[in-house]
């Protein structure tokens, strides 16, 4: 399943797009794929054998040996030729282990590609958050200056106390505080969510608002467990436990004796002016055998080392799928719950709402008194803010589960 797929608004896809082009963590995780990249092919030319070539031309003087000047020169062209046998499959290993290292790392950099994807929808989804929260405050502050405006007439008209005027002051001012607050929280998270776009902090377009951004009411009962195996963090702990068994293999070659070819072939001649008409050919093989007898403990220590790591490796890969399932079980369930939380939140603020319109007739038939429309009011506005951060938790869950599931699930 696509990203696209989970999240459908058109401007947060496009935020997404410029973070995956943008975002200084993924281009860091890109290099350390090159940087793997080359270490596998630094690693793997040990299997071969190194040629060089030689050349080298010198001028002497030698009485005693040579004409009566004893001047000469000298030239030599050459080919040079090492090569370590892998009888024991010392360089196999290692390039066995340099090649899960790579998939470690490509798959280390979808961990942060797709924790990239949560992240921008989370903080897409915070800055909705607050412009919907800080548009309910400016509507009520609009209402609330109408209310304080009628209960000054009245009170000038004698028909109200001085305390009713008071008291729609209080609801007024909580609703000016809201306005302040949820401006400041909205353009900090507006610099966040640059950041993770790889810009200089700055306005960020909006979309469809927090009520109506488009996420599945459903998520499939009975996600398969290997799910998880699409996981990039299980796999890149399945390589890294790969790479460290390899390991151990390159130290208990160690203790092998290592068999090396070495070769020389190429010209030489005294003299430049017929040095590419009559060169003289010289060649030369030899073999070599080096068997470690003491070296102080230092390669059954490696060995040891290897395995501690490779335990290591084991044990950190058992971790990363119980940490799967856990994330997975708590995003479902805080997914799930949220989702019914809102739905409750949403009768309890239609709720009043009603009792809001219903005090505000009633004061105005002079049948109560002004404290009841307070506080209705005060309770009408502390529900629809926590109305909003229901809807926040919501989607905020919605991306957890996305990132849980290593991307997504299928929807048939």
């Amino acid at each position: 399943m696509l990203w696209s797929s989970v999240f459908q608004d058109e401007v947060l896809q496009g935020l997404i797009k410029e973070a995956l082009t943008n975002n200084y963590d993924l281009r860091i995780a890109a290099t350390r794929v090159l940087q793997a990249n080359a270490n596998l092919g630094i690693v793997r030319s040990n299997q071969f054998p190194m040629v060089n070539g030689t050349g080298s031309v010198s001028y002497g003087k030698n009485e005693v040996t040579y004409n009566s000047s004893g001047e000469a020169r000298y030239g030599a062209l050459g080919l040079s030729l090492d090569y370590i046998v892998d009888f024991w499959g010392q360089y196999r290993r290692a390039t066995e282990a340099a090649r899960a290292q790579l998939l470690a790392t490509e798959y280390g950099k979808e961990v942060v590609q797709i924790s990239l994807i949560a992240s921008v929808a989370t903080a897409y989804y915070q800055l909705l958050q607050y412009d919907d929260q800080l548009e309910y405050s400016r509507a009520t502050v609009t209402a609330d200056e109408e209310i304080l405006k009628l209960n000054d007439i009245k009170f000038k008209g004698g028909d109200a106390a001085l305390t009713d005027v008071y008291q729609a002051e209080v609801i007024l001012q909580q609703a000016q505080a809201g306005v302040i607050t949820y401006q400041q929280l909205a353009e900090q998270e507006e610099n966040t969510l640059s950041i993770l776009l790889g810009r200089n902090p700055g306005p960020i377009k909006r979309g469809l608002n927090l009520v109506n951004q488009p996420h599945y009411a459903d998520i499939p009962a009975g996600l398969p467990s290997d799910l998880l195996r699409r996981r990039p963090d299980i796999r890149a702990a399945e390589e890294a436990l790969v790479a460290a068994n390899a390991n151990v293999g390159v130290a208990k070659a160690l203790f092998f004796p290592q068999f090396s070819i070495t070769g020389v072939l190429g010209t030489q001649s005294l003299n430049l002016s017929n040095f590419l008409s009559g060169p003289s050919l010289f060649w030369a093989i030899g073999g070599n055998v080096v068997q470690p007898i003491y070296q102080g403990g230092r390669i059954r220590a490696n060995y040891r080392l290897a395995w501690a790591q490779r335990d290591q490796a084991e044990l950190q890969y058992k971790q990363a799928v119980e940490h799967a399932f856990a994330d997975v079980s708590n995003s479902l369930v805080g997914y799930e719950q949220s989702r019914k939380y809102r739905m409750k939140l949403q009768e309890q603020t239609a709720t009043y709402q009603n009792l809001v319109r219903l005090s505000n007739i009633r004061y105005l038939g002079g049948y109560t008194s002004f404290l009841e429309v307070q506080y209705n009011e005060q309770q009408y506005f502390q529900s629809a803010l926590l109305l909003s951060a229901a809807w926040y938790q919501e989607l905020q869950y919605y991306a957890s589960l996305y990132q849980a599931l290593g991307g997504g699930w299928e929807v048939k």
